[in-house]
């Protein structure tokens, strides 16, 4: 839940908004609901109506892949039915990025060229607004967009249908396959016409997963033979592990290893030391096969293992050192990073006594402070004060004089977006220690573990995710941060009793998530700025824009190219 005096102003901004979008777009409230949401996703994203088709940014496609190999003859076959017609069809992958076209006849060519249709060119609601690729993609269901129904006034005379493509073997979305033409030549017969397409494709990609088995098979046993040090061979839902792995590594240190392929070569080999969750460090070499496409890993441990301690098992020594100073301690982080978590463990055995800010408005200043005098005057632990950044100045200038007169060991916490000023600084300035939490999206090779660990909270350990599923909750932006997390596995919790956590075990909207490249110390900063500045500005990219003195197109580029959240 959000907090009472920060809710009810974003209340408004979206009623305020709403009243903007059905000023701006009369027309919407005679749309088909699927596409009068898909007009509001693209206006709030920053896109006009009017924008060019034409402006884009082409992305780099992988002309090799498994979704292209087995939908080639697929289209090949299409475009020889089309032959002669006003039709095009397209193939976007996993990204949505344009990976194949074909045309029925040239000057279908030269009029699509012109509106965008071009490899490499990302068409989501953002770049493109309402349209059969972007709102497939978007929703992971067929719909057909018709003339008047495009969000871009470059659009408006086509008519599409689009349809998701599902991998067979893992059940995530591969792609979406769209077939567009003139609004005078739409027909009925558009969507059975690339159904059968669509169906054709996942059937190849069905068997082209199993000769890759094959394959990534016959690898792994000729990388393994003989090996007494752990070897696995990791690929489309695929483990394959030596009796050396089996015993070392688990599920979290699989999705770890996947992690890595993130920022690997395809085929050169590589090298990293990595921390696994057992405690050990290991030497990993890990190189791409590709023959099926698979990634083989060897392990080389650098200690012998007898005094390893799991990582989860170890307390968090900076906290440990200042409860055994009982200093003050100002804490750190994002929205459900972990503050009131971080207090528990700063308290230690004895749970800490906490004031939250947001209760002034409830209970009046006189009668907080009154309870947090009795606090600081009668508790022998931790005296804590949440959400420091939302007390009225007079308060927090009070506060730091009943804490300082009582000699009460306490610690506050805020949010690292927040810029402390005047008395709420003054009090902070009392706090000698300062514990920084970092947000979930720079702890990625944490996660895995920290999932397992909470689903074992939830189900007494009656659970366990799959290393496809840890993958995949890898992948995730997390703007939630561990909250968000707990969140989803506590709906899992809800759902299975028992066994493996598969990706299809998880929400409808964490199943699509895929692990996205690193980024480098110097883009996670700029990153974290404009999530900071976009927060700041309850969203409004035109103020977040202004903060960070930059434009607004600027802007929009850096949160599709750094993958900002929304």
């Amino acid at each position: 839940m959000g907090r009472p005096d920060a809710r009810a102003p974003r209340q408004t901004a979206v009623a305020a908004d709403d009243r903007g979008f059905t000023t701006m777009f009369p027309e919407a409230g005679r749309l088909r609901p699927e596409i009068a949401q898909s007009w509001r996703r693209s206006s709030l994203s920053g896109l006009r109506p009017g924008a060019p088709a034409d402006r884009f940014t082409v992305l780099d496609v992988d002309l090799r892949s498994r979704l292209l190999v087995a939908a080639t003859p697929v289209l090949d076959a299409m475009a020889e039915e089309l032959a002669g017609t006003g039709f095009f069809v397209a193939l976007v992958d996993q990204e949505s990025r344009v990976a194949a076209l074909r045309f029925g006849e040239r000057s279908v060519r030269a009029t699509m060229e012109g509106l965008g249709a071009a490899l490499g060119r990302p068409f989501r609601e953002d770049t493109t607004g309402t349209n059969s690729i972007a709102t497939a993609f978007e929703l992971r269901q067929g719909i057909a967009v018709r003339g008047r129904e495009h969000y871009l006034e470059a659009f408006k005379r086509l008519s599409c249908y689009g349809h998701p493509l599902i991998d067979p073997a893992s059940r995530r979305l591969v792609g979406v396959l769209d077939i567009t033409c003139q609004t005078r030549d739409d027909s009925p017969l558009l969507a059975p016409f690339l159904l059968r397409a669509v169906r054709d494709i996942e059937r190849r990609l069905l068997n082209g997963a199993r000769e890759a088995e094959r394959r990534m098979l016959a690898a792994f046993q000729a990388a393994a033979l003989h090996k007494t040090h752990p070897v696995l061979m990791l690929g489309n839902g695929i483990v394959l592990a030596n009796p050396a792995a089996i015993e070392t590594l688990d599920g979290a240190d699989h999705a770890l290893l996947f992690g890595l392929t993130a920022d690997g070569p395809s085929v050169r080999p590589a090298t990293r030391e990595l921390a696994l969750s057992s405690g050990r460090t290991a030497r990993v070499a890990w190189s791409r096969d590709g023959d099926s496409g698979g990634t083989l890993f060897e392990l080389f441990f650098l200690d012998d293992g007898a005094n390893h301690v799991p990582r989860r098992a170890r307390p968090d020594r900076e906290l440990e050192r200042h409860r055994e100073r009982r200093l003050p301690v100002l804490v750190r982080g994002e929205p459900g990073s972990g503050r009131s978590t971080a207090l528990r463990s700063l308290a230690g055995p004895a749970a800490p006594a906490v004031l939250d800010a947001v209760d002034i408005d409830r209970r009046g200043e006189r009668a907080w402070l009154a309870a947090l005098e009795g606090l600081a005057g009668e508790h022998d632990g931790l005296v804590a004060i949440e959400a420091v950044e939302l007390l009225p100045e007079p308060v927090a200038a009070k506060a730091a004089r009943v804490l300082r007169t009582a000699g009460a060991w306490f610690a506050l916490t805020t949010s690292s977006a927040a810029e402390l000023r005047g008395e709420r600084a003054a009090l902070a300035a009392h706090c000698i220690a300062r514990v920084d939490l970092p947000p979930l999206r720079a702890r990625r090779d944490e996660l895995p573990e920290l999932a397992q660990v909470i689903l074992a909270r939830h189900t007494r350990g009656r659970l366990r995710l799959t290393p496809t599923a840890l993958e995949v909750l890898s992948g995730h932006p997390w703007p939630g941060n561990l909250r968000e997390l707990e969140e989803v596995l506590r709906d899992v919790a809800t759902r299975r009793s028992a066994g493996d956590v598969t990706v299809r075990d998880l929400p409808p909207a964490y199943q699509g998530s895929r692990r996205s490249r690193r980024l480098t110390p110097l883009e996670q900063a700029e990153h974290d700025a404009i999530v900071a500045a976009l927060r700041a500005s309850e969203g409004n990219k035109a103020h977040a824009a202004r903060r960070l003195g930059i434009s607004r197109t600027t802007l929009y580029n850096r949160i599709r190219a750094l993958g900002v959240a929304l």
